[in-house]
């Protein structure tokens, strides 16, 4: 296991510390690296929201979170006296900035630490958060910013809100999260191309036959309905968390783990993408919309029934075929799906290899199967590759797929760190380098821009689906169109 090196000491103030995100996610991430010795004796946690609250309730409201919320019983009431001890709380009005004494008591004399505030709020505060910490002199030299996404959901609004927190942060102080990018397994990708001599020479079109990227959901949108009807899942998944699976994938292979030298060679992939004409629109896209169906023996209510009645043309489901237009990857098609209430939570990238060009086995001649990596990112991170086997017996050749398995958490016999917790230290080290850039995140709209443009244009409409399926049928023939099928654990 890698040593854990403790951070320097900072003030982390979370904007919007009493939602869901801070209280389920960041606090409990903290809390395990803070076990883990990883956060210094004087570092503190600040949570900021308009809220009127006292310390003593906040703490009462995170101990019970931590409670219910640490999946592997980690909750330790000697850890957790430790913890509470740097957790603080101040009431704090984006829109009052002049009334964030408490904030500024807190942090004054405090100048030369690292100072992180983390907006876990929605975009429309991300500017006004920013003007607020600059115009009460909260802004320092060690002052970095952290924003949630979806940064915007256009590229006119991304670039508003970049432009109103460039502001007051330089690029550099500016961290746009995706959670994604925190997961081992993500990071494995970099692992698995760069540190593997292997794989280099199959990483291209002259091998590979296509790429599937799933990222499936069993549940539905819940609370988030009123945000998600309006954004549907292409702005919600597809901009970000996918495109940035993609761009590690495809990406050329930089010349060090700088963290420019990273999102330069990502940027390249998302210029790379091929617009979506009206008719590419039609024949490579599928919009869908879940109903009332049954997962885990359960009846859930569909898309609709959610919104009580209102009517939405939101997509819960999105399915494209994407071509990148460069010389490693010309003509290999790579197909992303993405969606809410499917049949498992299931996230994964798989490689299909191309077919023998030859087969010298006549009696298996049309039961050869073609290589498969599959790299898979949730539940079971780990790494498979299917090649072909001969079983055992005499007489002849029977082939069939075997797999080589390789289970990360069996290997590494570890807690699988939370992506906030790799990410929330990255913050805190000054790492950028998995973190989005201003030019990904607006290239990343203008392509995500064209699609939704062309759907209005054309007026393509939803596709229903059941929950508890795999989308609806427009997915499956997206590929059978080109004699292909999704690679699933059904």
């Amino acid at each position: 296991m890698a040593q854990l090196v403790p951070v320097e000491s900072f003030d982390l103030i979370i904007f919007g510390g009493t939602g869901d995100l801070a209280i389920r996610k960041l606090l409990p991430a903290l809390y395990h690296r803070d076990c883990d010795g990883q956060i210094t004796d004087d570092s503190r946690i600040i949570a900021a929201s308009r809220s009127a609250m006292t310390r003593k309730k906040y703490l009462a409201d995170v101990e019970a979170s931590l409670r219910s919320n640490l999946a592997d019983n980690r909750f330790d009431e000697s850890n957790w006296k430790k913890f509470k001890a740097r957790v603080f709380y101040v009431p704090a009005d984006a829109f009052e900035p002049n009334k964030w004494g408490a904030l500024k008591k807190l942090l004054k004399g405090h100048d030369e630490k690292v100072r992180v505030a983390y907006l876990a709020t929605a975009p429309s505060l991300f500017g006004p958060i920013a003007d607020g910490m600059r115009s009460n002199g909260l802004v320092t030299d060690n002052s970095r910013i952290v924003l949630e996404k979806p940064v915007g959901r256009d590229l006119e609004s991304a670039c508003e809100i970049n432009d109103a927190v460039g502001r007051s942060f330089a690029e550099n102080q500016i961290y746009r999260i995706d959670h994604y990018l925190g997961k081992e397994t993500v990071q494995n990708l970099l692992a698995l191309r760069f540190a593997n001599s292997l794989f280099e020479p199959l990483w291209r079109r002259s091998a590979i036959d296509h790429v599937q990227f799933t990222v499936a959901e069993d549940i539905g949108v819940g609370s988030r309905v009123g945000f998600y009807n309006g954004v549907g899942a292409i702005r919600d998944m597809v901009q970000n968390h996918l495109l940035q699976l993609v761009c590690l994938f495809a990406m050329e292979p930089p010349s060090s783990l700088d963290q420019n030298a990273v999102r330069d060679e990502k940027i390249k992939v998302l210029r790379a993408l091929k617009p979506i004409s009206v008719d590419d629109a039609r024949a490579n896209t599928v919009r869908g919309q879940y109903t009332e169906g049954s997962i885990k023996g359960e009846t859930v209510p569909g898309f609709l029934d959610e919104l009580e009645g209102e009517e939405s043309s939101s997509e819960t489901f999105v399915a494209l075929k994407v071509e990148i237009e460069n010389w490693r990857w010309s003509g290999v098609p790579f197909y992303l799906r993405t969606g809410k209430r499917l049949k498992a939570k299931h996230s994964e990238i798989v490689v299909q290899f191309h077919d023998v060009p030859h087969s010298i086995f006549p009696e298996q001649q049309y039961n050869v199967s073609p290589n498969l990596l599959r790299i898979k990112l949730q539940p079971d991170e780990g790494v498979r590759l299917s090649v072909m086997a001969k079983e055992p017996g005499p007489g002849g050749f029977d082939l069939r797929p075997v797999s080589l398995d390789l289970s990360f958490a069996e290997t590494f016999g570890i807690r699988y760190p939370d992506a906030y917790e790799r990410l929330l230290m990255d913050v805190l080290r000054g790492n950028p380098a998995l973190f989005m850039r201003r030019d990904e995140v607006e290239t990343a709209w203008q392509w995500i821009d064209g699609i939704i443009e062309r759907w209005q244009v054309s007026k393509q409409k939803v596709e229903s689906y059941a929950a508890g399926t795999w989308g609806p049928t427009g997915s499956s023939m997206l590929l059978d169109r080109d004699g292909r099928s999704w690679h699933q654990d059904d």
